[in-house]
């Protein structure tokens, strides 16, 4: 990656992370310096001078800067480490805050269940199904069935989870489409039973413009989340798609429950 475009996607980051276009390129230009007055800082980072005192009254209340009171004023960022810690305790504050707050005006009528047996629903992004992903598997009582198709999928959080399972006594089994994701699944999870799925016409391979599956999850024989992508699309994060369906007498996921039983034998007893 270039110089410049990593700058760009820092600066961007750090608007995500609540600092205005000003503040993020002030408070890269001084990463790259020991110390640095106004003058500098807006000579690097192309941010006007005289806004460069504002950005950096800023930068200094939320932690990021430390400041000199000399003629001139000096700036310094910050440590790397304490920056992102700093910006991580904020973003995490804003969250729980956040949290307490739609709790406190969650007014949604209570849903009748019967109303959900029959209904599914749809994901995108890769970020979100990802996180829908890991907290079906922290939720999961019982039974946790898993086909991965996508090696990509296999991050050390998805590892944890799945250790995290077994150790609450958790049945874990995995399925995987390629004899790599077979040998690092059983390298990573050796204690998880893990076949190789024979559902190669429902999982691939896919033409160059037909969707493919990435993943199959059922969990406690109830939920099912299934992701699809195109191959050849551009792999930001809305790439991914996916459905999710909850309910024993859900007929999708009666369906998927009874099409992975047959791809993942001998698992017999999973469509009891």
């Amino acid at each position: 990656m270039a110089a410049e475009q990593r700058k760009a996607e820092t600066v961007s980051l750090l608007q995500d992370l609540g600092l205005k276009e000003y503040e993020a390129r002030s408070f890269l230009a001084l990463t790259q310096l020991s110390a640095g007055t106004a003058k500098e800082i807006s000579e690097i980072s192309e941010v006007p001078r005289t806004r460069v005192y504002d950005a950096v009254r800023v930068l200094e209340s939320r932690g990021l800067v430390e400041v000199q009171h000399g003629t001139p004023k000096q700036f310094r960022a910050v440590s790397i480490e304490e920056a992102t810690a700093t910006l991580h305790q904020q973003f995490d504050t804003r969250i729980d805050t956040l949290e307490s707050h739609l709790e406190a005006l969650d007014l949604q009528p209570e849903d009748d269940d019967s109303d959900r047996m029959q209904e599914v629903w749809t994901l995108s992004g890769h970020d979100g199904i990802e996180s829908r992903t890991h907290t079906l598997l922290e939720d999961a009582e019982s039974e946790i069935v898993l086909l991965v198709v996508e090696e990509d999928l296999l991050t050390e959080a998805l590892y944890d989870r799945l250790h995290d399972a077994v150790d609450r006594g958790v049945d874990v089994i995995i399925g995987g489409k390629t004899d790599a994701i077979i040998a690092k699944l059983g390298t990573e999870l050796p204690s998880v039973k893990v076949f190789e799925t024979e559902l190669n016409w429902l999982l691939g391979p896919a033409s160059d413009d037909e969707v493919a599956i990435s993943r199959l999850l059922l969990v406690d024989r109830t939920t099912l989340l299934v992701s699809s992508f195109y191959p050849d699309a551009d792999h930001d994060d809305s790439h991914e798609q996916a459905v999710f369906a909850n309910g024993l007498d859900n007929g999708v996921v009666v369906l998927l429950r009874r099409i992975i039983s047959s791809g993942l034998l001998p698992m017999t007893n999973l469509v009891q």
